[in-house]
């Protein structure tokens, strides 16, 4: 079996077959997706400096003196591609993007520091300096911007996003240099990348070389007109991007990992494997259906951890002949998944949350 599923060269993305992606609750990094908008870049560790400003003096950091000065923090956390399970959406009919199927996510234990410690050494705690000079004292109203050393095929410009400062100041928020105790590997944004748990990839930027707090979001393209969900009577080509709702937060979600689609399983008890995931919140329950949703049994869930995904398990007695297994999860408030993808269709194939839906075949 190919170690990923490989969308697309250059730039480089893949996804890990989904039975690999649940072997283990956090994702080896040579299992992980892959979402790059460019060439990798090579970054020399020993002379590499993350520049911040933060409205005091700013601040040039190697990766010592990030271990020196601040402390050294482990968050384990998922992190989804926007575009995750875009295939189910291309079949109802054509979308934009790479068509990741259910494997454009993994969890892992990301070493680093906290980004709000490092802000504050830049004097961007509450009550901090604006871009402009101007002095707030609330950090709902600022945003971190980040650059990168990657740039964007499609624009030619440096790599660019931009987070509340709410959110930056949050403790699961890191900049990290290690993922599950290895640095990280070039294509996971070696030699630093940040970590925004809850929040779609996009947000989690890779080869980092600058943080900014503004008074305003960034005005990179990758910000300001990309990334939006735009509701599905709007092509984003050429629409105001203010149509379109920006990414930020991640819904709820679920997909079957174990049997794959197309499989042949004999008749009698079958054992179902997945993930469900639920941006900043918990997940409460998950369930299966091997009648294509008609009826539902309740998934057995094994404990997480509260910014990562959540397994579970459940057996099914299937009869022979054509089945449709199907997966829903609910979370703490009570909502739910969408029964079809036509619900949740959109241009650029963004935030599938339908039943994820898997066809096998039971044979005796």
């Amino acid at each position: 079996m190919a170690r990923l599923i490989v969308h697309g060269r250059a730039p480089y993305n893949a996804e890990p077959p989904l039975a690999r992606l649940r072997a283990a609750f956090r994702t080896a990094a040579e299992d992980f997706y892959v979402r790059s908008h460019g060439d990798l870049p090579a970054i020399d560790a020993a002379a590499y400096r993350l520049r911040v400003a933060g409205g005091g003096a700013p601040l040039a950091l190697s990766l010592d003196d990030l271990r020196a000065r601040f402390p050294v923090v482990t968050v384990t956390a998922t992190l989804q591609c926007a575009g995750n399970r875009r295939g189910d959406l291309r079949a109802v009919a054509p979308v934009t993007g790479d068509p990741w199927e259910a494997g454009a996510i993994g969890t892992a234990d990301w070493t680093g520091v906290r980004l709000a410690d490092v802000l504050r050494a830049a004097g961007a705690g509450e009550g901090g300096v604006n871009r402009d000079g101007s002095r707030d004292g609330s950090p709902d109203d600022r945003h971190v911007a980040f650059e990168s050393r990657d740039t964007v095929h499609e624009t030619g410009r440096p790599y660019g996003v931009s987070i509340p400062l709410a959110k930056a100041l949050a403790p699961e928020t890191v900049l990290a240099w290690a993922m599950n105790g290895a640095p990280l590997l070039p294509e996971h944004g070696f030699p630093l990348r940040a970590v925004v748990p809850g929040y779609a990839g996009v947000r989690s930027p890779k080869w980092l070389d600058a943080v900014t707090v503004q008074d305003r979001p960034s005005d990179n393209p990758i910000q300001a007109a990309d990334y939006r969900l735009y509701p599905a009577d709007v092509d984003p080509e050429g629409a105001a991007p203010a149509l379109g709702l920006i990414i930020d937060g991640m819904p709820l979600n679920s997909a079957i990992c174990e049997p794959a689609r197309g499989a042949v399983l004999r008749p009698g008890p079958a054992r179902l494997r997945g993930y469900a995931v639920c941006g900043d919140r918990p997940v409460a329950r998950v369930d299966v259906s091997g009648d294509g949703g008609r009826s539902w049994v309740q998934a057995r869930l094994e404990a997480g951890a509260p910014h990562a995904w959540t397994f579970w398990s459940a057996d099914l007695d299937l009869p022979a002949g054509a089945c449709e297994l199907a997966v829903r999860a609910w979370d703490a408030a009570g909502q739910t998944q969408p029964a079809s993808p036509e619900a949740v269709w959109n241009r650029k194939g963004y935030l599938n949350t339908a039943w994820h839906r898997v066809a096998v075949r039971v044979e005796a």
